[in-house]
């Protein structure tokens, strides 16, 4: 998937843990561990404002693009 997600380097940066942002956003750990570790299908704008919320910070810096390798080398 072309969608990564940075949580871990923005709970780094805020040197906070998974299990404490879970508990302030109001996520199950396993959900929010789901979306860490980039198996998350989908993530609800409601979950991403809490998130950006509490880790005080954009969506972007959350949630990047980036072109999968079979993508850029059909394109070429």
């Amino acid at each position: 998937m072309a969608i990564k997600v940075n949580l871990d380097r923005v709970l780094l940066d805020r040197k906070m843990s998974l299990t404490q942002l879970a508990d302030q956003v109001g996520i199950t750990l396993a959900n929010l561990s789901i979306l860490k570790t980039g198996k998350a299908r989908a993530v609800r704008f409601s979950t991403l404002d809490a998130l950006c919320r509490e880790l005080d910070c954009q969506p972007a810096d959350i949630l990047v693009y980036e072109p999968d390798e079979d993508i850029k080398l059909a394109a070429e």
